[in-house]
């Protein structure tokens, strides 16, 4: 908007609620965003998200052929989304731009949760379909980027990975003072935190284990879960099991997004996992970027680029990604380790002002979509 484009955005409601027919137009910030409620959350069966994903593709096709636009920019997941997206493009003879968050049909696969053959190939044909009618794709992460071209050689392919709002999560030291006063679990004590989803991916049981470990060195740790999913009950469950749930390890279910910088501002460490999937290595997690714009070391069980960033930054910590002992241990050392700390902490504040920052990105991401409406004759890049 400050760059003055219009910026028109189809979404859903997903607000817990009776169900609502009909489209719903706010204006945010200068942003038109059309609404329609379209039940989903991550505890719904694969069949009942899909179910989601088609409503909201057919809904989102009819309402965005009836905007005007120079331009149709789509994201995903859901892989569906590219499918209103095209067809308002060719409707309207106007470019269309695609962006990989999550590299889909390969990680559903891989995961096993996309066993039918024919699904299987009809969700590869819908991914070609995208990449074969977008003007330009952008990928979140080189891996990713190599996905969409292993599948659609020749697919204009740029990398902008997610973003550090370093404005955000600016925190004044005393607001992070009180929070922790405020706790009386916490103090002044070593804080881990995990903040996002507790999805089939995610894998936070993995980090309950961790500490189990960890606090059989320092019983004075604490680990902060924030968030939901099909996960929170079996989490909270194993940690109520091995004697950690309401001392070492408190659960969050809903916070408002105002409060997470003061919760990063507060904890001494962050942190992101995954199931030991290859293919989960590729991802692109807000949390580690938000991490980053806090200016706090984040831990991760899984390799790929933000595993090499970490070790060549020395960011934050790569934990083994099956062995909970040996992770517990690590965590331990370092969650007391002041020297290390304090260099972690910087390493991660350069990498968000200097690679990472919401600000720098986007001049990438404009720059893509003025190429790709002819804008701007810059040639497009990796």
């Amino acid at each position: 908007m400050a760059r003055g484009h219009t910026v028109d955005v189809i979404t859903t409601d997903i607000t817990p609620g009776a169900r609502k027919l009909g489209w719903t137009t706010t204006v945010e910030d200068g942003v038109t965003v059309h609404w329609f409620r379209v039940p989903y959350h991550n505890d719904m069966s694969y069949a009942r998200r899909l179910r989601a994903f088609a409503e909201f593709m057919v809904l989102a096709a009819v309402k965005a052929a009836k905007l005007r636009a120079d331009l149709v920019f789509a994201t995903s997941t859901p892989l569906t989304v590219a499918v209103p997206g095209v067809i308002a493009a060719k409707l309207r003879r106007v470019p269309f731009v695609f962006e990989v968050r999550d590299l889909w049909p390969e990680v559903p696969i891989e995961m096993g949760a996309l066993r039918n053959p024919v699904l299987r190939t009809m969700a590869g044909g819908l991914a070609s379909f995208a990449y074969r009618n977008a003007r330009e794709v952008i990928a979140l992460s080189p891996g990713m980027a190599a996905g969409v071209t292993a599948r659609r050689p020749g697919t204009p392919t740029t990398v902008i990975p997610n973003a550090a709002d370093l404005d955000l999560f600016r925190v004044d030291p005393e607001e992070v003072r009180r929070f922790r006063a405020a706790h009386d679990w916490l103090g002044d004590r070593p804080l881990i935190v995990y903040t996002g989803a507790l999805g089939a991916v995610n894998g936070v049981e993995y980090l309950v284990r961790a500490m189990h470990t960890a606090t059989r060195v320092d019983p004075d740790l604490r680990f902060l879960i924030v968030g939901h999913g099909k996960e929170w009950e079996p989490t909270k469950t194993l940690a109520a099991e091995l004697g950690l749930l309401g001392r070492v390890v408190h659960m969050w279910e809903k916070v408002p997004k105002s409060q997470l910088p003061v919760i990063l501002g507060a904890a001494t460490m962050s942190s992101s996992t995954v199931r030991p999937i290859r293919g989960l290595w590729d991802n692109s997690a807000n949390k580690f970027f938000d991490a980053l714009a806090a200016s706090r070391p984040i831990a991760v069980n899984y390799g790929g680029w933000q595993a090499d960033l970490l070790r060549q930054t020395g960011a934050g910590l790569v934990l083994d990604p099956v062995d909970t002992e040996s992770a517990g241990a690590e965590l331990a050392r370092h969650l007391r380790d002041e020297l290390w700390l304090k260099q972690a902490r910087d390493a991660a504040h350069r990498l968000a002002v200097e690679q990472f920052s919401r600000d720098l990105l986007f001049e990438k991401f404009e720059a893509v979509l003025n190429r790709s409406a002819r804008w701007d004759t810059e040639p497009a890049h990796s």
